[in-house]
């Protein structure tokens, strides 16, 4: 994450926070001035963002719900929203939803954001923990982006290629975390990455992709993994809370990163759900609150 002086992160947060209606705490009266102090123009295109960041509902307390799964602390740097904030921001970006996304985490300079959406597939077994192989499982999701591009073209939405592996894909079995990171490339030529976080749970899995910037890799990565850290499935749908009789996933950590719903697609003859990577149609949401709130400021 992009480092900022604090007497500069302390103005360009205030003024934020009064642009999308949320009162800034902890902060002294001459470090918060007024919105109108930025008499920069703005286009129509940055006003429609602005509106509708004003209408998203921000979490205000230090712990956010996470559907009826989870819960993540939100530190006070960052902003929080839950499932309907999340659905219009994705949507507002050009991506595709399901509908079942339920929580976005964002630092309040929207430098990167990160997407939480449940998927309720069972308890998916981790005994493939020790033979995940990443040149076959690329090319797997690389044939499931090529049915997702005619889904989005239909739709008259960019098409994205999947470039490769930036992480390739590795488990952790005390904490039952799964992570990987794909390269994408927009129409427009934009490279992006979406880094992927599967959280294994009792019932399901709670999917997370991290999408920032290839060059904020080596600075994001660790400031979003304490993050993650701040996760907590509630008690009766941890991982370790499975009682014999639950619902046991059709596949394994193979099918959580190529996606499940391929998986089942193939045996069924239908495609459930399209493997869908978050498009880092973002560009112009951060060219317009960097605008508003002071890109050039000084230490």
């Amino acid at each position: 994450m992009k480092t900022i002086q604090n007497a500069s992160f302390a103005v360009v947060s205030a003024m934020f926070l009064t642009l999308v209606g949320i009162r800034a705490q902890d902060k002294p009266a001459n470090d918060a001035p007024q919105a109108e102090e930025s008499k920069e123009v703005v286009s129509p295109e940055e006003q429609k963002y602005i509106d509708m960041l004003s209408n998203i509902n921000w979490e205000k307390s230090s712990e956010g719900k996470v559907g009826t799964y989870a819960t993540i602390k939100i530190p006070e740097e960052y902003l929080y929203t839950g499932g309907p904030g999340t659905i219009t921001l994705l949507e507002h970006n050009g991506n595709l939803t399901s509908g079942d996304e339920l929580g976005y985490i964002t630092p309040k300079d929207f430098s990167w954001f990160a997407v939480f959406e449940f998927e309720n597939c069972g308890y998916v077994k981790d005994d493939e923990k020790n033979a995940l192989d990443a040149d076959k499982i690329m090319e797997q999701m690389q044939e499931g982006q090529e049915q997702a591009n005619k889904q989005l073209k239909k739709m008259g939405m960019p098409e994205l290629q999947l470039l490769g592996w930036h992480t390739p894909p590795f488990y952790n079995p005390e904490t039952k975390n799964l992570e990987w990171a794909i390269r994408l490339r927009g129409e427009d030529g934009t490279e992006s990455i979406n880094y992927k976080t599967k959280l294994l749970g009792r019932r399901g899995v709670m999917d997370v992709v991290l999408v920032c910037d290839e060059s904020q890799m080596a600075t994001v990565v660790p400031e979003y993994q304490k993050l993650i850290a701040g996760y907590q499935f509630v008690s009766d749908q941890s991982y370790a809370a499975f009682t014999k009789g639950d619902k046991i996933a059709e596949y394994g950590l193979t099918g959580l990163i190529v996606g499940g719903g391929l998986l089942a697609a193939a045996k069924s003859g239908l495609l459930v759900k399209l493997w869908k990577p978050i498009a880092a149609g973002v560009v112009i949401l951060f060219a317009a609150i960097k605008r508003l709130l002071g890109r050039k400021t000084q230490a």
